[in-house]
């Protein structure tokens, strides 16, 4: 991880999007996709998020399933690369760049947990933008669990998106390169497990990347 002193800090393609009042949602809460880490383990041309995956890059088969999910809004937390601007031209998508990506995750969960009170709401479901096998019914069940926190299972295991309460909001970490999963360990009492389809497979590597292509 590049060190929080880093004077390199690339921007985010434009300015980011001002928040209007969202209409009525057709599912709770704001959906909260993290684009903002370095990618360090990722050796190649090109940041990991850009990789290509079929006839589209990694955090454009991401962001497709949030998209077709059907949030009203989007929150996409941007950091370390620029994303290029078509890929977030809707007007369901709300960016916010996190100038301090070098610190961690944690960081850019706050990031978009501020954007999601800001929108007011007080549900957020957050998902990785190197997770581009998460499906668009995974994003729907999360968000319709009823519980304080929620997390998707693939085959009994954890992993993405996680539904937050706002009431949880500030039990989780503020720096760090760690999300909501210490939360989850800490108070089992509020967790809903979601069976879900699809894989909540990381894109951190060429190796990783290659079997999809």
């Amino acid at each position: 991880m590049p060190p929080a002193s880093d004077p390199e800090k690339p921007q985010v393609t434009g300015q980011d999007k001002r928040m209007t009042s969202p209409p009525t949602p057709s599912l709770p809460g704001v959906a909260v996709l993290l684009a903002a880490g370095a990618g360090s383990r990722f050796i190649g041309s090109t940041h990991k998020l850009l990789a290509p995956l079929g006839d589209r890059s990694v955090l454009e088969a991401s962001l497709a399933a949030v998209r077709a999910a059907g949030f009203s809004s989007i929150v996409v937390v941007t950091g370390a690369v620029a994303i290029p601007h078509s890929y977030l031209d809707d007007p369901t998508i709300v960016v916010r760049h996190n100038p301090d990506w070098a610190r961690g995750q944690a960081t850019s969960i706050n990031v978009g947990l501020r954007a999601v009170a800001e929108l007011g709401s007080h549900v957020a479901v957050i998902g990785l933008g190197d997770q581009p096998f998460v499906t668009a019914t995974a994003w729907r069940d999360v968000a319709r669990a009823e519980s304080p926190i929620a997390v998707a299972t693939y085959d009994g295991t954890r992993g993405n998106p996680v539904r937050l309460e706002a009431d949880v909001w500030p039990l989780l970490p503020t720096t760090g390169d760690v999300g909501a999963r210490e939360l989850l360990r800490l108070r089992p009492e509020l967790v809903r497990e979601v069976a879900c389809d699809g894989s909540a497979a990381d894109i951190d590597t060429q190796e990783d990347l290659a079997p999809w292509t």
